[in-house]
């Protein structure tokens, strides 16, 4: 929402048959942020989901800490550099048009119409509470019209302490798993046309991989249940750390089952 800088960041799409929700798509994610606005800020993420709710937001609790970097450790050893890809828990009574809740040292404002969120940035605490430019939520809206907007509000202290981001949802498209990286950090609306850094690692999991699919990832002991039941056995990943087109991170899901991360795409917005 406002300027910052963002290192580190890991992504993990995967599709998970959950004992109680069935079939579902998971999306992890962690940075390393430094805000440099002079107050509060917040990260955006266009969620390919529709009908989302606060309690999709996973709490990983303590021992939850390291997951993402655990599927990333598995995958490290194995992964190819981006330089060899060819690339062409709040209680919840019923929808509003914007739900404010807290989650991990967040406050979420979530959304399927972006441009109603500015109106409810007062239900933010103030020293949450982030400036908004009008033009960036109308840009996700005209963009990514089918989505679900989270906007994540943290202030300085927050970001240091945040643990990764995890949550769970029907997915738009069954066929392709789509991980949400537009990048823009200045507080405006991205530029689709101007290429720009990368610094990302990009995990994928599937419980539809045959035997000996990937490579298992070793979470941490202790791990609660109820954040394992979303959680894969083994996973594929890259890391990527060129500058490319803008864009979200995006692979069919027939190709990750073949293993063939060389066809993951970069997806740029829909107009």
């Amino acid at each position: 929402m406002a300027e910052a800088q963002f290192s580190g960041t890991t992504l993990y799409v995967g599709r998970r048959r959950h004992p109680r929700h069935g079939a579902i798509e998971v999306l992890g994610y962690e940075n390393t942020a430094v805000n440099l606005a002079d107050g509060p800020n917040a990260m955006l993420l266009h969620l390919p989901a529709r009908t989302m709710t606060p309690d999709r937001f996973v709490p990983v609790g303590r021992r939850g800490e390291r997951v993402l970097a655990a599927m990333v450790d598995a995958v490290r050893p194995l992964a190819r550099s981006a330089g060899a890809l060819t690339m062409d828990w709040m209680s919840y009574d019923g929808p509003e048009a914007v739900q404010v809740f807290e989650h991990d040292v967040y406050t979420v404002l979530l959304a399927e119409d972006p441009t109603l969120v500015p109106a409810a940035l007062g239900r933010v605490p103030e020293h949450r509470r982030p400036r908004l430019d009008p033009a960036l939520m109308e840009f996700y809206a005209d963009h990514y019209p089918l989505h679900s907007i989270a906007v994540c509000c943290f202030d300085n202290a927050d970001a240091r302490r945040a643990k990764p981001l995890l949550t769970w949802y029907e997915p738009l498209d069954p066929d392709v798993l789509t991980a949400p990286a537009l990048d823009a950090h200045t507080g405006g609306p991205p530029d689709p046309d101007e290429p720009v850094p990368t610094d990302h690692w990009v995990v994928f999991g599937t419980d539809e991989a045959p035997d000996g699919w990937g490579v298992p990832v070793g979470y941490e002991r202790g791990l609660r249940g109820k954040v394992r039941a979303f959680l894969p056995d083994t996973v594929l990943g890259a890391e990527f750390a060129t500058a490319m087109p803008n864009g979200d991170f995006a692979i069919a899901h027939d190709d990750l089952i073949e293993g063939r991360l060389d066809r993951i795409e970069r997806l740029r917005p829909s107009r």
